[in-house]
């Protein structure tokens, strides 16, 4: 029976548990990127009868599981699929410092996950399914930081902003070929997660904007990741999906 493959990263919580919960409850095929396989993924599938295959892969080293990605695409029959996926949505907030204080190892963690997985993952998805008829797409979960600059926040915004870029300029080569993928670099709004936790308890004398994430919390401000990630899948359901590659879910 045909049907819609989906590729996520970073699926094991947060909004990206959320939007791997939703897309099996809808019947479609799954494939899970995180480095922790997730028992609750796992018993919803069982529930369900969908199916779901996880890996358990740290993207701060991203070319195994991009070569991994690409042989197991290339197993999967383009005939049962009506459309393809991906979405790179794992990120990694490291510790809130100004980058002279920062760990080095941290940024570079950060930034392999963040922009060079990305990067590498949808090299990989494009050019394996560069021959298929089916719809393809390419979702990269970006962020307002990507827009906007934020002290302490060096390598996340770099990441984010890297991302919003890179999906630009794949945009533009897509719209050269028969079938291209449509790509947009979506931010999601403010999403109640831990990376939200992160900010708001952070020292306010090492991160100047601590207070204005407290005041998120507070006032109600923040957006359900369940909720999130419907909205996210709504965005990616819109027939023009892709027309901006770089968007926001809340505009």
């Amino acid at each position: 029976m045909a049907t819609h493959l989906y590729i996520i990263t970073g699926a094991s919580r947060g909004m990206g548990l959320c939007l791997a919960r939703q897309l099996l409850g809808q019947s479609h095929r799954l494939l899970c990127i995180s480095r922790t396989l997730s028992t609750d993924l796992t018993n919803t599938a069982r529930q369900l009868d969908a199916d779901l295959t996880q890996w358990s892969i740290d993207l701060a080293d991203p070319l195994p599981v991009t070569a991994r990605l690409g042989h197991w695409l290339a197993e999967q029959d383009p005939h049962d699929v009506t459309g393809a996926t991906l979405i790179n949505n794992a990120g990694v907030l490291p510790p809130i410092a100004p980058l002279r204080d920062s760990d080095p190892a941290e940024l570079a963690r950060a930034l392999r996950v963040g922009l060079e997985a990305p990067l590498l993952l949808t090299n990989s998805f494009l050019a394996s399914t560069r021959h298929w008829t089916a719809s393809r797409k390419v979702l990269n979960i970006s962020s307002g930081l990507g827009r906007r600059p934020m002290a302490s926040q060096s390598a996340y915004c770099a990441a984010k902003a890297g991302l919003d870029h890179f999906t630009r300029c794949l945009a533009l080569d897509e719209a050269l070929i028969p079938n291209g993928a449509k790509v947009c670099s979506l931010a999601p709004g403010v999403i109640d997660t831990g990376m939200q936790l992160q900010l708001r308890s952070a020292a306010p004398e090492r991160f100047p904007d601590q207070a204005g994430f407290a005041d998120l919390k507070q006032t109600n401000q923040l957006t359900p990741a369940h909720d999130a990630a419907t909205r996210v899948l709504d965005y990616l359901n819109r027939p023009d999906f892709g027309s901006q590659p770089v968007a926001d879910v809340r505009l």
